[in-house]
C-alpha cells in the first residue's frame, strides 16, 4: 500500500497573484479564507504563508485587481474581505493564458528529453 507524500511545496515564483485571483473568482474572501482555499484545492500541497499573502494582496490592491472592505468573519471577528475587480478578472485571464503557455513548453521539453 503506497503512502501519500504530505510534504508542502513552495508556490512557484510568479504564480501567487494568479492563485489569489483564482481563489477570489468565486467570491469575496478574507486573507485566511484565501490561504485555506489554495491549501485545500491543492490537496494540502501548497501553503501560503502570511508573510507572502498579505504583501501580495497589498500589491493586487495597488494594481486595482482586487478591492477590499471590512466585514465580520464566520467567527465574528473583524476581517478585511477581498474581491476581484473587472481589471482583476482580465488580469487573471492573462495570467492563466501565460501559465498554460509555459506549462505546455515545459511539457514539450520534458517529453522530448
Amino acid at each position: 500500500m503506497g503512502t501519500r507524500d504530505n510534504r508542502r511545496t513552495e508556490i512557484p515564483p510568479g504564480t501567487l497573484d494568479m492563485l489569489i485571483l483564482k481563489s477570489l473568482a468565486r467570491g469575496a474572501k478574507h486573507g485566511y479564507g484565501i490561504a485555506e482555499h489554495i491549501h485545500q484545492m491543492s490537496e494540502d500541497v501548497l501553503e501560503v504563508e502570511e508573510g507572502s499573502l498579505y504583501p501580495a494582496l497589498q500589491r493586487l490592491l495597488i494594481q486595482g485587481w482586487v478591492k477590499a472592505e471590512w466585514g465580520q468573519s464566520d467567527n465574528n471577528r473583524r476581517a478585511r474581505f477581498y474581491s476581484m475587480t473587472s481589471a482583476g478578472r482580465k488580469q487573471l485571464e492573462r495570467e492563466l493564458s501565460e501559465f498554460e503557455r509555459v506549462m505546455r513548453a515545459i511539457t514539450r521539453v520534458i517529453q522530448t528529453a
